[in-house]
């Protein structure tokens, strides 16, 4: 990988975080983040046990990343806490949070429990060249199951839990491998109820 100018790098970083809160108050991941990423720029996160989303390429990552799988986020916010700068590889991590748009009834944000963050790697030009996410699915999904027990979840969110839930697909998602068998499946399910009931 590339050594960049510690300056160059640090100019990027800006240009990110403004470009995010462009993003976030025009409540359009596309039209200020989609810029920022190389035309051959690959982004990926984990989508849990064996799913995996990656969208190669800027229009897949307008499309898909900041697109579909933004629907329903529009009015999030993703503050970042600490950003971390390797020139000597040309690398970038950012830690992040989720804060939802809506508040409890106590005055509280909704947010995403634990550690957020993107893992960037710089291609020049003021451009990313390939980013993955890490996030705590758990966490997200203990957040959605609240927010949708207090009637505060988006229709766009809702639908894609829907999806999700019948085994549908959403854009750029597949296998890391073949998944398991129902047999397999139950057989794991037999070994952990094993070890919940007898310790062994």
């Amino acid at each position: 990988m590339p050594a960049y100018p510690r300056q160059e790098l640090e100019a990027m970083v800006e240009r990110w975080l403004a470009a995010n809160r462009d993003s976030e108050r025009a409540g359009d991941w596309v039209k200020s983040l989609g810029q920022m990423y190389a035309e051959d720029a690959e982004y990926s996160w984990n989508m849990g046990p064996n799913r995996e989303f990656v969208a190669r390429g800027r229009r897949q990552i307008e499309e898909w990343a900041l697109g579909a799988h933004m629907e329903g986020f529009e009015k999030w916010r993703y503050p970042y806490d600490s950003i971390l700068i390797d020139e000597q590889r040309g690398e970038v991590i950012g830690i992040w949070r989720q804060v939802a748009p809506v508040k409890r009834d106590d005055g509280s944000d909704y947010e995403v429990a634990g550690l957020g963050g993107s893992w960037f790697r710089y291609g020049g030009d003021y451009q990313w060249a390939w980013q993955k996410d890490f996030f705590d699915l758990g966490n997200v999904k203990a957040l959605f199951m609240e927010l949708a027990a207090d009637g505060k979840l988006e229709p766009p969110v809702k639908q894609k839990l829907r999806r999700l839930a019948w085994g549908l697909k959403l854009p750029g998602v597949d296998p890391i491998r073949p998944d398991l068998k129902p047999w397999q499946k139950l057989k794991g399910v037999l070994a952990m109820l094993g070890i919940v009931l007898l310790g062994r």
